[in-house]
């Protein structure tokens, strides 16, 4: 097991960085740029600058300075700053949400595999209990061995996101019941 555990954290690592490797060179900017920009260093860095150029600009600490009046050459200059640091952090936040929606996609199929998987056992199980005469719940049995349609799972998530959760109020599920009307989250969602 622990040899299996470790081949697969190893292609993981080797696919990762093949996808950084491929990435574009913005793509790589910016993530570099987040990163440094995310450091102690560089808020600790920011602190004396601004800190110390506010207490020269505002004569505390008395130096000449060759621009005279620059609080707001310091005003625009951190301005731009600031915004250049969001648009770069935002390339990263998509790079990174990007990434997230892969592996979302990746454990949604490994769940449906593995759904398929068990509900193969378990018609097998059901199939050695009739053999060995051991009594079965029928209706559980039946119900175990289909397998969930996700496209009406996702319908049912839908349906439940657009109207509410249930429990609060306005919630379709909650006006479902009350009026009696079968709702997506207690329909079955085998075929």
């Amino acid at each position: 097991m622990k040899e299996q555990l470790t081949s697969n954290i190893l292609r993981l690592v080797r696919r990762r960085r093949q996808e950084d490797a491929r990435a574009s060179i913005s793509d790589k900017i910016a993530e570099r740029i987040t990163r440094i920009a995310g450091s102690m260093t560089f808020i600790l860095l920011h602190v004396v600058f601004y800190g110390g150029l506010l207490l020269v600009l505002t004569d505390l600490i008395p130096i000449p300075v060759p621009f005279g009046e620059g609080l707001g050459l310091i005003g625009s200059v951190a301005s731009t700053e600031a915004i250049f640091l969001s648009l770069f952090v935002l390339m990263n936040q998509r790079r990174e949400e990007q990434r997230a929606d892969a592996r979302a996609d990746f454990t949604l199929h490994v769940s449906l595999l593995t759904e398929d998987e068990l509900t193969k056992l378990a018609s097998v199980i059901h199939r050695m209990a009739e053999r060995l005469d051991v009594p079965v719940d029928e209706g559980a049995a039946q119900e175990v061995e289909k397998n969930v349609d996700p496209e009406q799972v996702l319908d049912a998530l839908e349906e439940v996101e657009g109207e509410g959760a249930p429990g609060h109020p306005g919630s379709g599920h909650d006006r479902d019941a009350a009026t009696g009307k079968p709702s997506a989250i207690k329909a079955s969602t085998a075929s």
